[in-house]
C-alpha cells in the first residue's frame, strides 16, 4: 500500500468521494468521520480549539489506485506542548475519532502509514496523540502491535464514557426493558405534557429555508446555559452552524423543538446515520423547567426512532443520569499515545 501525505487544502476536498465511500465500510462508522463533517472541522479548527495546525491527512491507495485507508492527521504541539500528530476533529466536539479503513486493510494500512510516518513525516514529530478512539475499536489493537514491534512506546488512558441504548422493535419493549421506576417515570412525563395548561407539540427541522432560524433559536437556548454560553464562542458558533449546513445538506442532520404554544422551548441537535441516532446537544428555555422537556422530547424522539426502523440511541460522550434512567449502558473512549 502506498502513503500519500495531503497538506494542501485542495487535495483534502479532492477525496470527498472515495472517503465518503471508505467510512461506509470502516472499523468504526460514525458522523464526525464523514469528509464533510471534517472539513468544517478543519476550516475552524475545532472552533477555535487549535491555532497552529499543518495538515497531515495520510492517503492509502492500493495498487489499482483506490483509496485503501486515510489517517486524517494534523500536526501541532499538544497539551502537553510536545511535537505531535493528532487526530482532526480532536478533542472537544468530535465524539468519536478513528483511522477510516477497513477490518480486511486496518493491519497493512497501519504498517504503511507508520513506514511512511519514518520516511516523511514532519519534522520533530516525537508523538501520534490520538483522542476519542472507542475502546473495541480493532483499530487500537492494529496500532498498538505495529507500534510495539517497532519498539515504539504505547500508552492507553480510558476518558469518558459514551452510553447507548439499543432499540427494540416496539415502543412498549423498549419501556420494558427500562428498569421500572424509570419505565413508570417516562410515561408519567409524557402524560403532563399531554395535559399542560398549554399546547404542546414537537416537530423536526424538514426545511432548508428553516435551518439558519432554527440554528439561531437552537442556540440561544444553549445559551441559556452558563457553561454552555462561555463555551460559545463567535468561532464555536460557527464551528457549529457550518456543521449544521453541511450535515443538513448530506441528509444526516436532525434538529428537533419541543414547542409550547407554538414556542421552542427545548431543542436537540442530533445526527441520524448509520440507522442509529447521535445525541449531540440540546437547549432549554428555563422557564418551563417543570414540564421535563428534555425528557418529553427525547421520550417521543425515541419513540420515532423505533417506529423507524433505527437500531440505537448513542447519547455520545458524558456520564450524565437521563442518559442511564433512559436505558444507556456504557461504552467508553480512549486516549492512545504512540510516542517514537
Amino acid at each position: 500500500m502506498n502513503i500519500e501525505f495531503i497538506h494542501e487544502i485542495e487535495g483534502f476536498q479532492a477525496l470527498k468521494e472515495p472517503w465518503n465511500a471508505l467510512v461506509g465500510k470502516a472499523v468504526t462508522r460514525t458522523p464526525f468521520q464523514r469528509h464533510e463533517y471534517q472539513q468544517v472541522w478543519w476550516s475552524t479548527k475545532g472552533g477555535g480549539e487549535w491555532q497552529a495546525a499543518d495538515l497531515w491527512v495520510a492517503a492509502g491507495w492500493n495498487d489499482a489506485r483506490e483509496l485503501s485507508g486515510v489517517a486524517p492527521l494534523f500536526f501541532t504541539r499538544n497539551a502537553d506542548d510536545e511535537p505531535a500528530l493528532v487526530l482532526i476533529g480532536s478533542i472537544e466536539i468530535s465524539d468519536y475519532l478513528d483511522l477510516i479503513v477497513s477490518e480486511e486493510e486496518l493491519e497493512p494500512f497501519v504498517h504503511a502509514l507508520f513506514d511512511g510516518l519514518e520516511e516523511d513525516g514532519p519534522e520533530g514529530w516525537v508523538l501520534l496523540d490520538l483522542y476519542n478512539i472507542l475502546e473495541d475499536s480493532p483499530s487500537l489493537k492494529a496500532i498498538v502491535k505495529a507500534a510495539e514491534a517497532r519498539g515504539w512506546r504505547t500508552e492507553q488512558e480510558r476518558m469518558q464514557p459514551c452510553p447507548i441504548v439499543q432499540l427494540p422493535d416496539s415502543w412498549e419493549a423498549y419501556l420494558e426493558q427500562l428498569d421500572s421506576k424509570q419505565s413508570r417515570e417516562l410515561r408519567r412525563k409524557l402524560r403532563k405534557a399531554e395535559g399542560y395548561p398549554a399546547s404542546v407539540d414537537w416537530q423536526f427541522v424538514s426545511e432548508g429555508a428553516q435551518l439558519d432560524q432554527a440554528v439561531d433559536t437552537f442556540l440561544s437556548l444553549m445559551a441559556n446555559d452558563a457553561a454552555k454560553a462561555d463555551f460559545l464562542t463567535d468561532p464555536m458558533r460557527e464551528q457549529f452552524r457550518r456543521m449544521c449546513e453541511t450535515a443538513f445538506e448530506h441528509g444526516w442532520l436532525q434538529i428537533a423543538f419541543l414547542n409550547v404554544s407554538n414556542e421552542p422551548i427545548f431543542g436537540y441537535v442530533n445526527f441520524d446515520f448509520d440507522n442509529r441516532i447521535w445525541v449531540y446537544n440540546s437547549g432549554i428555555d428555563p422557564a418551563h423547567f417543570d414540564l421535563s422537556p428534555g425528557w418529553v422530547l427525547m421520550g417521543n424522539l425515541i419513540q420515532w426512532a423505533i417506529e423507524n426502523g433505527r437500531e440505537a440511541v448513542d447519547f455520545l460522550r458524558g456520564d450524565e443520569s437521563y442518559k442511564y434512567r433512559l436505558g444507556g449502558e456504557d461504552r467508553y473512549i480512549t486516549n492512545l499515545k504512540i510516542r517514537r
